[in-house]
């Protein structure tokens, strides 16, 4: 029996979720019936908005924020930064009379005008062309953010050039999102699904890493202020090798910023599920339900600022560089896509007859093609300089994508590429492959891959390369897309066989049959950190994409634009302009680490070596002076003197790659730098050291 407490609780839980949101239940009690069910059709069923209700809903919406203590009211967007922005209005007019009265359009709504010049565009748009749009996204519901002394009702919009470019990550996710369900209806009527006033949604699931350091440490690392992660620092004795940080009791500190954090993310209608220690100690991680992939990444973005704001409130800073710390796990975002069907249904859930079943396989026959065939676009989703140091390294998967379906999963793709039939070696998935019929499958086929970089999970497939701090949308605009041209191929040739009169499973059958086929050498269910993985990856040809330079040219290939004009997704132009904004901003990050490193080489680390190096000296003279034959003074002068002379030289060589903007040699001497820093580290006193120790910011929580 639960104590009144824990009833209480729940209740307050109940009573608080979702009540900063504009939602669908929120606009029962300010629409009238009519503007509600015209905005329920255009949220639920993808119909084209009424611009006739727009004035209603915006009244309706103003006065709700008001009710909320708003004042003003912002266009929130995501431009191409990767961040979100918003520009504030108060929802004063002057009355004419020397007074104001609250006023808020449909035209305010459902559109703003920002300054696009100063977001970065890559030549969509230049300083003295500064026009830029919001226009308001209906399908995600406008939000309330407090603060200590302010309330702004926030409106989640898309943010387009003056000549309609996409300048933003939500435009393209949207169009996305629209193509593939549009390719996912044409397969459920030739699966005999009714589709009419329905549509595919994908879905998401956005677990979110992180780090927590006590501040007193951040404000002493110049560092992490500047570039979000630390250019030098060794790891302590004692890290994460014990693994028992990993799901282990979380301190009271920590579960009191964990439980204000999940509260501010239910008033928002974001369904924080869980909350763990993560491997690395002061690591930890937060995970939603699984919602509409839009939605999703908007409150994936949402809990990144909540996760910051709160922390400061608690002590501590939270971190969301990919790699905050070397040596030890960094983070990253497991995107966990599916898509659900008109059918109401997961297509990545194996059914419990042939045709659901005929659906499961076709959707991962169709994403086996995919991955395989736009792997490099993938990869390029990822590219970041943070994400560089992390992919590859024991907590995420190489730069090779490979798709992992577990055993079971494929043996029962080997018998259909076979046409054969009969139960697995496992002996829990009877399997019919003959023309009249497809497999019927296990509900539960996989154990779970942490080395693989695209794995199924037993009803979704969960992508572990995208960074911590990055936005999910670039990965989700790919996957939907790619998706979205393989479902086309198959539905072309299905549609074209039904016209000829020809056997709809026997064409289903050798369809997915030749994409096995071809497209098996995706399929690895082994471990991705092996050496053998990597000299088998390449022989098979798979694409090993090592750094950001490298994945982003995949970007502008000729059939990445094809399938992307196609589809509707994304322009030659906007293509174009998102490789120049990426490789601008890998190059920037560059440049501002090593700017820094070499700030604090020169003013912090070589001065207090320096000054060590004329203790000892003292101390061996004076030995010397009393003919004492110790012997550790003279050999820890000789190695401080040699390492201090190493960091000079390497800083000089460090000024002259950033004055010749050389990203590559800017990284290769910043390495070599951190190598003599962090034996120094090792051999000074301390209390000489002028940066907060790894041992100190990992351990204090």
């Amino acid at each position: 029996m639960r104590s009144s407490t824990e009833t209480r609780d729940m209740k307050n839980i109940a009573e608080i979720y979702g009540e900063n949101v504009f939602s669908l239940k929120t606009m029962r009690d300010y629409l009238s019936e009519k503007a509600y069910k015209s905005l329920r059709a255009t949220i639920i069923e993808g119909r084209s908005l009424d611009p006739d209700i727009a004035d209603e809903v915006a009244d309706a919406m103003k006065t709700w924020a008001l009710a909320k203590g708003a004042t003003h009211f912002t266009h929130w967007f995501q431009p191409l930064t990767g961040t979100t922005a918003e520009k504030h209005d108060s929802f004063i007019m002057p009355d004419g009379e020397g007074g104001v009265v609250m006023k808020f359009s449909g035209e305010e709504l459902i559109k703003g005008e920002p300054d696009a010049s100063s977001f970065p565009s890559g030549g969509l748009r230049a300083t003295f062309e500064a026009r830029g749009y919001t226009a308001w996204d209906p399908t995600s519901p406008a939000f309330i953010k407090h603060g200590k002394n302010f309330s702004t009702l926030c409106i989640p919009t898309a943010f387009y050039s003056y000549n309609g470019e996409a300048l933003d990550k939500k435009t393209p996710l949207l169009r996305s999102v629209n193509a593939l369900s549009k390719q996912v209806l044409r397969v459920s009527k030739l699966f005999g699904i009714p589709t009419e006033g329905k549509r595919a949604v994908a879905t998401l699931g956005a677990e979110q890493e992180y780090f927590l350091i006590d501040r007193k440490y951040f404000e002493k690392r110049i560092d992490l202020i500047q570039t979000g992660r630390t250019l030098f620092g060794t790891k302590p004795a004692k890290h994460q090798q014990m693994e028992d940080h990993y799901f282990g009791a979380i301190k009271d500190r920590v579960l009191n910023f964990m439980e204000e954090l999940d509260h501010e993310l239910w008033k928002l209608g974001i369904p924080a599920k869980t909350r763990h220690n993560e491997v690395c100690p002061a690591q930890f991680e937060i995970a939603p339900v699984f919602e509409e992939q839009n939605l999703a990444i908007d409150h994936n973005m949402l809990c990144m600022d909540a996760l910051v704001r709160i922390a400061e409130r608690h002590g501590f800073v939270c971190l969301l560089h990919e790699k905050p710390f070397a040596g030890v796990n960094g983070s990253g975002k497991h995107n966990n896509w599916s898509v659900c069907g008109p059918d109401g249904k997961n297509w990545l859930s194996p059914g419990d007859n042939p045709k659901e079943n005929a659906k499961f396989l076709t959707m991962i026959c169709a994403l086996m093609r995919a991955i395989d065939t736009y792997s490099g676009m993938l990869r390029a989703t990822t590219a970041t300089a943070g994400n560089d140091h992390r992919l590859g390294a024991n907590e995420a998967p190489p730069a090779i994508i490979s798709m992992f379906l577990g055993e079971e999963l494929t043996e029962i793709i080997e018998q259909l590429e076979k046409g054969t039939g009969g139960k697995t070696s496992k002996g829990n998935a009877f399997l019919e492959v003959g023309v009249s019929s497809l497999p019927k499958l296990p509900r539960d086929v996989t154990d779970r891959n942490r080395t693989s970089p695209f794995a199924f999970t037993g009803n979704k497939f969960e992508f572990r390369m995208v960074g911590s701090n990055q936005s999910c949308s670039g990965s989700n605009v790919v996957l939907n897309t790619i998706v979205a041209e393989v479902l086309d191929e198959i539905c072309t040739k299905l549609e074209a066989d039904v016209k000829k009169g020809r056997d709809f499973k026997k064409s289903l059958q050798d369809i997915l049959k030749g994409i096995v086929r071809d497209h098996k050498r995706i399929i690895f269910n082994g471990d991705n950190y092996s050496e053998e993985w990597h000299k088998e990856a390449k022989r098979r040809g798979l694409l090993n994409l090592r750094n950001t330079p490298a994945a982003l040219k995949e970007v502008t290939k000729k059939e990445i634009v094809e399938i992307f004009e196609k589809h509707g997704v994304l322009s030659r132009t906007e293509l174009v302009s998102r490789h120049e904004i990426y490789k601008e901003q890998y190059e920037k990050t560059i440049k501002i680490e090593a700017a820094c490193a070499l700030t604090m080489a020169k003013t912090m680390i070589i001065p207090v070596a320096v000054a060590y190096q004329k203790e000892l000296a003292d101390t061996v003279a004076s030995l010397q002076n009393c003919k004492s034959k110790a012997k550790a003074p003279k050999e820890m002068l000789k190695e401080v003197s040699a390492h201090t002379d190493r960091m000079n030289d390497l800083a000089k060589k460090l000024q002259k790659a950033i004055e010749a903007a050389e990203s590559s040699e800017m990284l290769d001497v910043m390495s070599d730098l951190r190598i003599s820093a962090d034996v120094l580290e090792g051999l000074l006193p301390e209390n000489r050291w002028p940066l907060p120790t790894y041992a100190r910011m990992l351990s204090m929580i």
